[in-house]
């Protein structure tokens, strides 16, 4: 088989190895697509080299068909469809509460362990789940990053017809707001790159600049004066942390989607004067991946336009410098048996 490493460096290898047969508790999937995401550009520009064990297989937003099951699995067989939650809860305490997707020894597989950029991929059965047969396996691969959609949605607690924000057009952004928009509420994405503007524009969106328009007053005057009623942060720049308080009105939510690798001024005194609530929002849980696979799979949602490219896995070097020359772009899905 062909699988893809991370050797450090700005550089990839393609290299053959052997198909090693599943573990007693693991299933064998043939890996049919791979998107790529942040952090699998943070691990390509060095910043992980500290956490990633080099020459490493990384990705995680992954599709694909079962071949083999080892002998301790009963409850998945050979040919079905596949989407591959990539958390490894097995050092879990009961220090964590029961909050298994946010443990303290939390491994992420993918950056922690082998991840799915390779065509043949063995993991433990337990983070498995289920697609309908009839799934187009290209938009699976959008399931990954659309559960962390529906995760900071059901956790802003949005209701139908309330007004939010999302700061942030970019995948996740871009992601956040279908799934708010599914759920009734009027979305407003506030992004800077006139791409990003354009194609939000042409899902239907309403957009703003805040490079060319004052957010707040944007705000003011859209809502009557009440503002925001849920803020989605995704952005992760000092910006829109300063804007998130200034658009929240009374007793709204704020979801801190992006992540922030420093620590930020907040001001706290928006917080207490409007008594806002600030909410952090980290990957997701099992329900998230299961609502995003019903958007998947039952819904008309635009999934589609958010797929820029279409590359081989044998490209895998030109795909991660070409999304470095190209920040414009939304989601590079890799075709693993090309």
């Amino acid at each position: 088989m062909i699988a893809t490493f991370y050797e450090g460096n700005r550089s990839f290898s393609v290299k053959e190895k052997p198909i090693v047969p599943p573990g007693s508790d693991e299933v064998q999937i043939k890996v049919s697509f791979c998107g790529v995401c942040g952090t699998d550009v943070h691990i390509y520009h060095g910043v992980m080299d500290k956490r990633v064990k080099m020459p490493i297989t990384i990705g995680h937003e992954m599709s694909g068909v079962i071949v083999q099951v080892g002998k301790g699995v009963n409850d998945f067989q050979a040919g079905e469809k596949v989407v591959v939650r990539p958390l490894d809860n097995r050092g879990e305490k009961p220090s964590d509460k029961g909050h298994s997707h946010i443990c303290k020894d939390l491994k992420f597989i993918g950056i922690d362990s082998p991840g799915a950029m390779q065509q043949y991929w063995n993991v433990p059965a337990f983070t498995l789940h289920r697609l309908p047969a009839a799934t187009d396996l290209k938009l699976a691969a959008l399931v990954e990053p659309l559960a962390v959609a529906c995760h900071d949605v059901r956790l802003a607690g949005l209701k139908k017809d309330e007004f939010a924000m999302v700061l942030g057009g970019g995948p996740i952004g871009m992601l956040v707001a279908l799934v708010a928009r599914n759920e009734g509420a009027r979305v407003v994405i506030s992004e800077v790159n006139p791409v990003r503007l354009a194609l939000a524009k042409n899902l239907g969106f309403e957009v703003v600049n805040p490079s060319e328009v004052d957010l707040l007053q944007f705000a003011e005057e859209t809502t009557n004066g009440r503002l925001a009623d849920v803020v989605f942060e995704v952005a992760g720049v000092q910006t829109t942390i300063d804007q998130m308080t200034q658009i929240a009105g009374i007793r709204s939510r704020i979801v801190v989607v992006a992540i922030h690798s420093q620590p930020r001024p907040v001001n706290l005194f928006q917080m207490f004067w409007k008594e806002l609530q600030v909410i952090g929002a980290r990957v997701y849980e099992k329900e998230d991946y299961e609502t995003a696979i019903q958007l998947i799979t039952n819904t008309n949602l635009p999934f589609e336009s958010l797929i820029t490219k279409v590359q081989a896995l044998s490209d895998i070097q030109q795909v991660f410098e070409q999304i470095e020359k190209n920040p414009d772009g939304m989601k590079i899905i890799l075709d693993c048996q090309k």
